[in-house]
């Protein structure tokens, strides 16, 4: 009974989530400028990652790419220079604070303050929780939370001093709707999703209303992240 209701709550929650793009498809809100705005996107490489980098760089933002592949990250910004986009790409391993703090460190000295940051960087592993080897859930923790919160608080000083900013967490309906076999993982995104409203609350609070939150929730996917799913 219970999982026949997590299914009509779930399947209620797709068809208001399509009838609401119907409607904005129809009667579009308006867009934020972010034309000339230095866009830091954790995951870059591939995906949903690439994908966003290439649709702000269609905007004319500055653009700092991250991410652990080499290949996928460079792939990422020369497609990006191609669109016309100003690109620097580095490669960061998100599951290893300091070096996310180093690089941090380095983008402010050496390319300015970020005024957009998109967590994006995550991972996944599928499979039940006892098959779930222990360092695949501690990276899968480090990367699609931790990161967000060290991220965050290397760039976020500066949009505060500010009062400006926007700051997006790439979550997954996973983070609202649980699925067997992906225990951890669902895990994860329920505290990303818990990161995103506990701090715009937060922000809200400290009266800093110039920055803004958004918290994205994809449902399925096909960017190679599962090969079996």
């Amino acid at each position: 009974m219970n999982a026949f209701w997590d299914l009509l709550v779930f399947l209620a929650a797709l068809v208001y989530g399509y009838l609401e793009a119907l409607v904005k498809l129809f009667v579009p809100a308006r867009r934020k400028s972010v034309s000339g705005e230095l866009v830091l996107i954790t995951g870059a490489g591939h995906g949903v990652g690439r994908g966003t980098a290439l649709e702000f760089a269609r905007r004319q933002s500055r653009l700092v790419l991250w991410d652990i592949n080499k290949h996928g990250v460079e792939e990422t910004a020369a497609e990006c220079e191609r669109l016309g986009a100003t690109v620097q790409a580095f490669v960061v391993d998100c599951s290893k604070r300091e070096e996310i703090y180093r690089a941090a460190e380095k983008v402010q000295k050496e390319i300015g303050d970020v005024s957009i940051l998109v967590n994006n960087a995550g991972v996944i592993t599928a499979a039940d929780l006892l098959s779930t080897q222990d360092h695949q859930i501690e990276r899968m923790f480090e990367v699609n939370i931790l990161a967000h919160m060290w991220t965050t608080r290397a760039f976020l000083p500066t949009m505060m001093k500010n009062n400006y900013g926007h700051i997006v967490t790439v979550a997954s309906a996973a983070g609202h709707f649980v699925t067997s076999y992906m225990v951890a993982y669902c895990s994860s995104k329920f505290a990303a999703v818990g990161f995103h409203k506990a701090l715009t609350e937060e922000l809200s609070t400290l009266g800093k209303d110039g920055i803004k939150t958004t918290c994205v929730c994809p449902v399925f996917i096909n960017t190679g992240f599962v090969k079996n799913p």
